[in-house]
């Protein structure tokens, strides 16, 4: 499917009443169409595996054409540049989160851009970061505990991050760290409790809301056995 032809089928099926809820959502980009997510994983789908064409759809800056970038782009062609290039394009929780959990957590920069990024100021692009460190948390299976043990110092040093987008993340990071097994388990439980006793509203509300899922008797029950 040509370029042309992608962005003709994203226009025809422009919704803006989805758009406004989108909105409402915190899910805004300069240019979008309404477009459902399983409704774009579909089409992706059906356009293939392409790398050429996921960068042409991206420097676009429409909303539902970078998700399908993420979606289609071929994951043994992305470069480290391709990925600090986009990253600093991020506007919206969805196009991060998409990007991070569609793409950039198979290539082979994602466990540096987790360290990397988790130091920059911009929003989106230290939400990547994190998001990037609970993706991995949970599809790695092979990772070995020290990478994860390594990233509860990065968690708790930007848990006072008051921003809500990058605040959620570092909480997600946290949890699925926490949720890998007993091990990571009590260290992220240990990171929690110090985050509490810090000065920040954000971190304490991060680390009362991981607290209580890496407590919960559900989780407990999963990890022994």
């Amino acid at each position: 499917m040509t370029f042309n032809q992608v962005l003709k089928r994203l226009k025809s099926k422009s919704d803006p009443a989805a758009v406004r809820g989108m909105a409402r959502f915190g899910i805004t980009a300069a240019k979008a169409y309404g477009w459902s997510a399983p409704a774009l994983k579909k089409f992706a789908k059906e356009i293939g595996k392409d790398h050429d064409l996921a960068l042409r759809l991206w420097s676009t800056g429409i909303l539902e054409a970078r998700a399908l970038a993420g979606l289609i782009d071929q994951k043994e062609k992305v470069t480290e540049r391709q990925m600090e290039d986009w990253a600093k394009d991020f506007d919206s929780w969805a196009v991060c989160d998409g990007t991070c959990l569609n793409l950039f957590r198979y290539t082979p920069f994602a466990y540096k851009k987790c360290r990397e990024w988790s130091e920059r100021q911009e929003e989106f692009v230290k939400r990547a970061a994190f998001t990037l460190m609970a993706c991995l948390a949970v599809s790695d299976k092979a990772a070995n505990d020290r990478i994860f043990l390594r990233f509860l110092p990065l968690i708790k040093r930007q848990a006072g991050d008051k921003r809500n987008y990058v605040k959620k993340a570092v909480n997600w990071a946290l949890r699925q760290t926490g949720k890998r097994n007993q091990r990571l388990n009590r260290a992220a439980i240990k990171a929690a409790q110090d985050m509490h006793g810090m000065n920040s509203p954000s971190a304490r509300w991060i680390a009362s809301d991981g607290l209580r899922e890496l407590r919960s008797p559900a989780v407990q029950r999963r990890l022994k056995t």
